[in-house]
């Protein structure tokens, strides 16, 4: 139960942060990019698709692949294993 409640908080608040990242782009006053960019990375727990278009994106750039791994990385050892 506790599981499923960690995924269901991580799927909501990705979104939200997605949400907030779309508007960003429009309104001066949000950093749109970077709320895409968690928002991404949250959502990448749920997306096989998603997870590896964050990868292969960022294999170019050592240290920001270094980073997006990591991330990967934290939010698996919160939610549990993606399925």
């Amino acid at each position: 139960m506790l599981k499923q409640t960690k995924r269901a908080a991580v799927l909501i608040v990705g979104v939200l942060f997605v949400l907030l990242g779309l508007l960003g782009l429009f309104l001066p006053f949000l950093q749109g990019i970077i709320f895409l960019v968690i928002g991404a990375l949250l959502l990448s727990a749920y997306s096989p698709t998603l997870r590896e278009a964050l990868q292969s994106h960022t294999r170019n750039y050592p240290r920001l692949h270094y980073w997006v791994l990591r991330a990967e990385a934290w939010i698996e050892r919160i939610i549990g294993k993606p399925e």
